[in-house]
């Protein structure tokens, strides 16, 4: 057999391509707004849906989604108060989250600490 009959195999160059990859969907986040669905499974969220606060995250969680307030979530306020004590409760859990020592909420101005305290727990979650 001469050698120019013995198939080489291939051997990728500098300048060949790579080969085509199969088109990857960009990673699911916890939220989609084409569906209009909370994904609890996304890895983003993982922890803090499982117990013990995990009930009161997904109410919380659940309402500033979907929430149509302005300011947005200004209607979930004692949704993320209950969450944030929740965790207060099990620091060993959840670590730092919720352990203010003060409420955000300044009792004098309640219209304007209710968007304080959304915004504070908006950003925790």
């Amino acid at each position: 057999m001469a050698s120019a009959d013995v198939a080489l195999p291939h051997v990728a160059s500098q300048t060949d391509e790579p080969p085509a990859q199969p088109e990857q969907s960009a990673p699911e986040g916890a939220y989609n707004p084409e569906t209009g669905e909370i994904n609890w499974d996304c890895p983003c969220i993982a922890g803090m849906v499982k117990p013990p606060c995990g009930d009161s995250f997904k109410a919380a969680f659940s309402c500033f989604v979907y929430s149509e307030a302005e300011p947005k979530g200004y209607d979930c306020v004692d949704a993320f108060r209950a969450m944030q004590a929740c965790f207060k409760e099990y620091p060993e859990i959840y670590g730092e989250e919720g352990s203010d020592d003060e409420d955000p909420i300044d009792k004098d101005d309640e219209g304007e600490a209710d968007d304080r305290a959304a915004e504070t727990a908006v950003r925790k979650a």
